[in-house]
C-alpha cells in the first residue's frame, strides 16, 4: 500500500491510459469466460444422440463465435499491454526526473560520502521496477482477480460441491504468499543494493582508468570488480532460489484441486449425476480458476521487486537538504555591489571537529583578497561558504549587508563565478562548455570570452574549432587548456564576485603566464577571492589573509606581512629558496634548495 501510495501522485498524469487499460482488462476477462462456454455447448451438441444436420450449423456458428472472441482477445491484449506500458514508462520517467531534481536540491554535505554509481543505480535501476508494477503486476492482479470472481460464479452454478473441493488448496497458496513477502522481498532489497555497489565500483574504475593504468592496478581492480559481480550474482541467485521454491509450490498446490476434480467429477459423470459437457466445462473453467492464482504468484514477485525499489527511492527522496532556503527569502537587485563580510564565523563538517573558528573578515566590493596558509586550514571551505554550499555553524556571512541565509539561493549563486584547480568540463564541444556560463550568449560573446581567457587560439587549432568534442571531463585537453576553458566560462557568466581556488597550480610556467593574464582581465571590477599556495600569484592583492589552525593569524598587504614575523614571512622565505633546475643531458626538472 505504501508503494501504491508513493506512485499514486505520478500515475494521475496517465489516467486516460490507465482507464483504457482497466476497461480492456474487464472486457478481456469476459472474453476469456466465453471460450469454455463455447466448448461446453460444442460437447453437448456432438454428444447428443439425436443430433441432426442442424448440429453442424451449430458447430459452425460456435467456431465463428470462437474466431471472433479470439480476435477480440488479441486486440484487447494489445490495448492492455500498450496502454499499461504508456502509463508505466511515463511514471518511471517522471519519478526519475523527480529524483534528479531532488538530488540537485540536496546540499553538498549529502554527496561527501556517496558514490556516483550508487546514486545512478537509484535513479535508473530502482525506478525501473515501477514499470513492472504498473504495466505488468497491477494489471495482472486486476485481470486475474476479476477472472477469479467470474470463474468462481460460473463454477458454483455448474456444481457447488466440486467448487468447494477445488477450494482446498487455496489456504496453502495464501500461506506461501505470506512467506514469500517475508523472505523474498528482503532478498530483492539486498539484490538492488548489491547492484548499486557494482554500478558504483564500475563508475569509479571507468572514471579512473588512467590512474589504474599508470599504477598498473589492472589485475587488482579486475579482481575487485569481479568480487562485486560475484556478490551481485550471489544475491540475485538467492532471490531467484526463493522464487524457484515458491513457484513450484504454487503449481503443485493448485494441481491438487485439478486432481480432486478429475476423481470426484469423473465419479459424478459415471453416476450420471453430472452431465459430461458440464464436467468438461468445469475442467476448463477450473484451469481458468487456478491460472489467476499461478499468475498472481508472478505478479507478487513484481510487486515485491517494486517495493524493494520503492523503498530505496523513497529513502533517497526523504533526504532533506542541510542548506534550506528561508520561506521569506529575498532577491537582491542584480548585479550586486559584491561586498562580503564574515562575522565571527565557525564551521565544522562533523560535530566536534571544527574546520573554521571565529573568522571575521571584510572583503570590500571590487577588491582582491587572497587566502594563503598550509594545506588543511580551511581555505577552500571558507570560499565554499560564500555561495552557500554549506551553512555556517556560528556567526554569519553577509553580501552587501544581507545575511546569505535571507537570500534566494539562485539569486545568490548567479552573482558568483568559480574557477577551481580541479576543473570539471562536460562531455561536449568547447563551445558548449563555455556556454555553460551563459546558455543564451551569442557567438561573438563566446569568442570574446575565449579571447579574454587566452583560449581562442588553442581552440581554433582543435580539429573542429569550437565544435570539437573535448571528451569526458575534457580528457582531450591539457591541464592548462582546461583551466582556460573554465576561465572563459566564468568570463561569459560575468558575475560580480569571483572565487579562484588554485586556478594556476600544476601547469608549466608559460601556461601559468597565459592563465594569469586571463585571470587579471577577469578580476577587473570584480570582488575577487583568491586561494593560492604560490605566493608570487597574490603579491598584488589588496589584502592577504593568512590562515593557520583553522583561524586567521595574519592579515595585510604583501609588504606589510613581509615586514612582520609570522607564518606568511616563513612561507615566502621557503618558496624563495626553491627554484626549478634543469639537469643537462636528460632534461629532467628537479627542485633544489638555493641559499637564502
Amino acid at each position: 500500500m505504501k508503494t501504491l501510495g508513493f506512485l499514486k501522485h505520478y500515475a494521475r498524469k496517465y489516467l486516460r491510459a490507465l482507464i483504457l487499460t482497466v476497461v480492456s482488462m474487464v472486457l478481456l476477462v469476459g472474453a476469456q469466460l466465453i471460450t469454455p462456454w463455447l466448448i461446453r455447448n460444442l460437447v453437448a451438441t456432438i454428444t447428443d444422440p439425436g443430433a441432426t444436420l442442424e448440429a453442424m450449423t451449430t458447430v459452425t456458428r460456435l467456431a465463428l463465435i470462437a474466431l471472433l472472441v479470439h480476435l477480440i482477445r488479441g486486440f484487447l491484449q494489445f490495448v492492455r499491454s500498450y496502454m499499461g506500458h504508456v502509463a508505466g514508462w511515463g511514471v518511471v520517467a517522471d519519478v526519475r526526473r523527480e529524483i534528479y531534481r531532488h538530488l540537485q536540491r540536496l546540499s553538498l554535505r549529502f554527496y561527501e560520502d556517496k558514490q556516483t554509481g550508487q546514486l545512478m543505480s537509484r535513479v535508473v535501476n530502482d525506478s525501473d521496477m515501477f514499470e513492472r508494477l504498473i504495466a505488468h503486476a497491477i494489471p495482472d492482479v486486476a485481470v486475474n482477480v476479476l477472472t477469479l470472481i467470474g470463474v468462481t460464479a460460473v463454477l458454483v452454478t455448474i456444481n457447488w460441491q466440486l467448487m468447494l473441493l477445488s477450494l482446498i488448496p487455496i489456504p496453502f497458496i495464501i500461506l506461501s504468499m505470506r512467506a514469500f513477502a517475508k523472505y523474498v522481498r528482503p532478498a530483492f532489497v539486498v539484490r538492488q543494493k548489491e547492484l548499486g555497489e557494482l554500478n558504483a565500483t564500475l563508475n569509479d574504475n571507468l572514471a579512473g582508468i588512467r590512474e589504474i593504468k599508470a599504477f598498473t592496478r589492472e589485475e587488482l581492480e579486475a579482481g575487485r570488480v569481479g568480487e562485486r559481480i560475484a556478490r551481485y550474482r550471489d544475491s540475485l541467485l538467492r532471490a531467484l532460489r526463493l522464487m524457484a521454491t515458491f513457484h513450484p509450490f504454487v503449481q503443485f498446490t493448485s494441481s491438487l484441486g485439478v486432481i480432486l476434480m478429475i476423481y470426484f467429477g469423473g465419479k459424478l459423470v459415471l453416476q450420471q449425476v453430472l452431465p459430461l459437457e458440464d464436467w468438461v466445462a468445469f475442467y476448463l473453467y477450473l484451469d481458468l480458476f487456478y491460472q489467476p492464482i499461478r499468475i498472481l504468484g508472478d505478479a507478487w514477485e513484481g510487486i515485491q521487486e517494486a517495493q524493494a525499489g520503492a523503498e530505496r527511492v523513497s529513502e533517497l527522496l526523504q533526504e532533506e537538504p542541510t542548506v534550506v532556503e528561508a520561506a521569506d527569502a529575498i532577491t537582491l537587485p542584480e548585479p550586486v555591489q559584491g561586498a562580503v563580510a564574515f562575522n565571527d564565523v565557525s564551521f565544522a563538517y562533523s560535530a566536534g571537529e571544527p574546520v573554521l573558528e571565529h573568522i571575521t573578515l571584510d572583503i570590500p566590493a571590487r577588491s582582491v583578497v587572497a587566502l594563503v596558509g598550509p594545506t588543511g586550514v580551511g581555505k577552500t571551505t571558507l570560499a565554499s561558504l560564500i555561495p552557500r554550499f554549506y551553512d555556517v555553524c556560528e556567526g554569519s556571512i553577509t553580501l552587501d549587508g544581507h545575511d546569505l541565509r535571507t537570500l534566494k539561493a539562485e539569486n545568490l549563486r548567479r552573482q558568483i563565478s568559480i574557477v577551481l584547480q580541479d576543473v570539471f568540463l562536460f562531455h561536449g564541444t568547447a563551445r558548449e562548455n563555455i556556454l555553460f556560463g551563459k546558455p543564451d550568449a551569442t557567438e561573438e560573446e563566446v569568442i570574446s570570452a575565449a579571447r579574454i581567457a587566452n583560449a581562442h587560439d588553442f581552440i581554433m587549432r582543435l580539429p573542429n574549432g569550437y565544435d570539437t568534442m573535448i571528451g569526458e571531463r575534457g580528457v582531450k585537453l591539457s591541464g592548462g587548456q582546461k583551466q582556460r576553458l573554465a576561465i572563459a566560462r566564468a568570463v561569459l557568466k560575468d558575475a560580480p564576485i569571483l572565487i579562484l581556488d588554485e586556478a594556476t597550480s600544476s601547469v608549466d610556467t608559460e601556461t601559468e603566464l597565459l592563465i594569469q593574464q586571463a585571470l587579471e582581465r577577469l578580476m577587473v571590477g570584480r570582488t575577487t577571492l583568491i586561494i593560492a599556495h604560490r605566493l608570487s600569484t597574490v603579491r598584488n592583492a589588496d589584502k592577504i589573509v593568512v590562515l593557520e589552525g583553522n583561524t586567521i593569524v595574519q592579515m595585510g598587504t604583501h609588504q606589510q606581512l613581509l615586514a612582520q614575523e609570522g607564518l606568511y614571512r616563513h612561507l615566502n622565505m621557503v618558496q624563495m629558496q626553491i627554484e626549478p633546475l634543469v639537469i643537462p643531458g636528460n632534461g629532467a626538472a628537479v627542485m633544489v634548495a638555493q641559499p637564502a
